[in-house]
């Protein structure tokens, strides 16, 4: 797995030391000072670009565990492989879809066929209550309260949280809920593949997958034409990232996604800072020059038609992540 990597480094290391043979006592805390330095300058040979800090903590790792591995299993005396301090990656940003992409998303299922009924139902479930997809596969019809609108799921580590249904995502549900007849437990049934298993009479074999909803979101996102590649878990990052927008505490979104940290729903901010940044740059673009002349008021009308295309442009960037 690492062969590549390693190989790399030790090319680097006869290389900066300059010489045709280079040995494990070359190795020590100098040298891989030296080589952070290098990868921190390097830039692929494809993009020409920079290389990014995960793929400059990649070399790293793959060192440091060939450290571990002749200091561990081989037992030979060599700089200690802690000495390789991992540096932090870049900030994942998540992926999420605009206004726009959204309804397109919602738009594309064929509801001649009850599976378009209930994709949709899906759909708006999904976005609805912001429920990672093993929860959403593994609700019974009995868990869901379509009268109150609200229901608790078991999400990792066993933890309980209560969840909404938008009036859309519950009208939807009750129409795919009155094209079946069946009296069985899963509250999403597959209507394809395998047939259902003997002296199954809870239709439990019959419940829909998790890879089978990644497939169909992939399908309908397609369908919408959206450039986004889009999971399930693309509108659980859809869901968070618009109760941000819409003013939600960082606290309430946490227990809403069932996060045991709200460390890690912080990284729904760096989304919505993202476009704050656009909104009080496109606020604050007039302030320092309130009075001009003619000349300038034309120059600056032609600039603001720039920024407005800019900033749709970076819209789309956004919603690309």
């Amino acid at each position: 797995m690492y062969h590549f990597y390693l190989m790399d480094f030790f090319e680097w290391l006869k290389t900066f030391l300059k010489k045709d043979q280079v040995t494990l006592a070359d190795i020590d805390s100098e040298i891989i000072n030296k080589y952070r330095v290098f990868l921190n300058r390097r830039k692929s040979t494809k993009s020409n670009l920079e290389f990014k800090r995960s793929t400059q903590k990649t070399f790293l790792v793959a060192l440091r565990a060939f450290l571990k591995y002749l200091v561990v299993v081989q037992n030979i005396e060599i700089m200690s492989p802690e000495q390789i301090i991992l540096g932090k990656g870049e900030d994942r940003v998540p992926k999420v879809l605009n206004d726009d992409q959204m309804t397109r998303l919602f738009e594309v299922q064929d509801l001649n066929k009850r599976s378009g009924i209930r994709d949709r139902a899906i759909l708006e479930t999904l976005f609805s209550t912001g429920l990672r997809v093993s929860e959403l596969v593994g609700l019974n019809k009995d868990d869901v309260n379509l009268n109150s609108g609200e229901f608790t799921v078991i999400g990792k580590g066993r933890k309980a949280r209560t969840v909404y249904l938008s009036p859309s995502a519950i009208n939807w549900l009750k129409r795919y809920l009155a094209t079946r007849s069946d009296e069985y437990n899963p509250l999403f049934l597959r209507y394809s593949g395998k047939k259902m298993e003997s002296e199954d009479y809870e239709g439990n074999s019959l419940r829909l997958t998790v890879r089978s909803v990644q497939r169909l979101i992939k399908k309908y996102t397609q369908r919408a034409g959206i450039s986004v590649d889009a999971t399930p878990h693309t509108l659980r990052h859809t869901f968070a990232t618009g109760l941000l927008y819409e003013g939600a505490d960082l606290r309430s979104v946490q227990e809403l996604l069932g996060h045991s940290n709200v460390a890690t729903t912080q990284i729904y901010t760096h989304v919505t800072n993202i476009r704050l940044r656009e909104v009080h740059k496109k606020f604050h673009k007039d302030v320092d020059s309130p009075i001009q002349n003619f000349k300038d008021y034309d120059e600056e009308e032609k600039k603001e038609n720039n920024d407005d295309k800019k900033e749709i442009e970076n819209d789309e960037q956004i919603t690309s992540l």
